[in-house]
């Protein structure tokens, strides 16, 4: 019998597969062979074939899929407490909208983007989703830092930083489809931003180009009150509602917020499969609402977790999303038994994964799928003991446990240090855009 021939292997700690049915293993071990998990199960007997290549001591760690962020506007770290405690249309309208237009640029995007990745993989988070301008520029830092990324150049009908005209966005969608449609790491998307920001045309024209690269479609949906009753005034129909009657709903659908929807409406995402991004921080910080996840959850939707843009969260920390989900969700139902820890891992990991359709390739830790892994470090005062270890990275664990990260079988993040982006670098250029806005 031939010796297993594995590049890497994470030895030690309680692995989480995130499998169905499946329980932790105590003391195990996780091999990678050409980017993609060839075998997992307890350390003493994967320990029995040594590895060819790089061993990852993850001894006193919980070792968990990477997680995935379904919703962020990347380069948006550069706006980081702009403008908080406002409305939204205030927020948009007053404030973000006018910064961007005056000071955000490819040169920006990638200081931002950048800015973002860092933090992200710092936090654990191994894929990430943007929606913004300059799609190609945010791939290219994705790629370079080894970070996989589902990219969208965003369609909204006035000019935007890069583009003068809807027909000018729709052909940077297209061309970066192409040159991203076969990458490794980048996933081309759609994106539109809104039913109330773009028209009915226009975003019948984002779906069939969606279809037709085979891509998703991401676009914010019933987010706050003001926009299902603008939707209800002038349409007659909810915001889901109306998106169902043009032919845009999909599989390929990933609706960021959901916040503001109906039974009916729920029951139009689970018959139109669409996926749904939830993002618990940016809808507190902008009053938007609480969205109903348990009931969504109950029907049958696709759900994951997204932080939103840094400025509307202020951080890109999923870890504190998921904790926020999960007590929010208790105290508004007044149920304890809402959102169990399990199930909060779920939607930061797989959940996340099939809302945006890769979890055929990352979500779990399952033989053949990428090796897209993250080791939290167990230990501290605040860490100790540990008695469930779902319970533990929702409850107890924090960004800075983070001590190594993988994707696709590539070290990122090694004992908290990048790998492949210059920190200090990155902060210093992103202080000197900050000060650039305020003069």
């Amino acid at each position: 019998m031939n010796e297993p021939n594995w590049d890497l292997l994470i030895v030690g700690g309680t692995i989480l597969t995130m499998e169905p049915d499946t329980e932790p293993i105590v003391n195990g071990a996780v091999a990678v062979a050409d980017g993609r998990i060839a075998a997992v199960g307890l350390a003493e007997d994967l320990l029995e074939h040594a590895p060819t290549g790089e061993v990852v001591n993850a001894a006193g760690c919980i070792v968990m899929p990477g997680m995935v962020n379904t919703h962020s506007h990347l380069a948006m770290t550069l706006l980081r407490g702009l403008a908080d405690d406002l409305h939204l249309m205030d927020w948009l309208e007053n404030h973000i909208w006018p910064a961007e237009k005056t000071h955000i640029n490819r040169e920006a995007v990638r200081i931002g983007t950048e800015l973002a990745v860092a933090e992200q993989l710092l936090a654990g988070v191994t894929t990430t989703t943007d929606m913004y301008f300059f799609g190609n520029q945010v791939a290219a830092v994705l790629a370079e830092a080894g970070m996989r990324g589902v990219i969208a150049e965003s369609l909204i009908d006035f000019a935007t930083p890069r583009c003068a005209t809807p027909e000018d966005m729709l052909a940077k969608q297209r061309e970066l489809a192409e040159e991203y449609r076969k990458h490794p790491l980048i996933t081309p998307s759609i994106a539109a931003h809104a039913p109330y920001s773009v028209c009915a045309a226009n975003l019948v024209k984002e779906a069939e180009l969606a279809e037709e690269f085979g891509l998703t479609m991401q676009i914010h949906l019933s987010e706050t009150r003001w926009e299902v009753e603008k939707l209800l005034d002038e349409k007659g129909r909810t915001p889901v509602a109306y998106l169902a009657d043009l032919g845009v709903l999909s599989e390929r659908t990933v609706a960021a917020h959901c916040v503001h929807v109906s039974p009916d409406d729920i029951d139009l995402l689970v018959e139109f499969e669409v996926g749904v991004a939830h993002n618990p921080v940016s809808n507190l910080t902008l009053a938007s609402g609480v969205a109903p996840v348990s009931a969504m959850l109950e029907a049958g939707v696709k759900l994951g977790l997204g932080t939103d843009g840094a400025a509307s969260n202020n951080t890109l920390d999923l870890l504190r999303d998921m904790q926020l989900t999960a007590l929010l969700h208790k105290g508004v139902t007044g149920d304890p038994t809402v959102l169990p820890a399990r199930t909060m891992v779920e939607m930061a990991t797989i959940g996340g994964a099939r809302t945006l359709g890769l979890d055929a390739q990352i979500g779990t830790l399952a033989e053949g799928k990428s090796a897209d892994v993250v080791c939290m470090a167990v230990e501290g005062p605040h860490a100790t003991p540990v008695f469930d270890p779902y319970s533990h990275l929702v409850f107890a664990a924090r960004a800075s446990d983070v001590r190594h990260v993988l994707v696709a079988g590539k070290l990122l993040v090694g004992n908290r240090n990048l790998n492949t982006l210059d920190q200090e670098r990155i902060e210093s250029q992103a202080e000197a855009f900050a000060r650039q806005l305020v003069k």
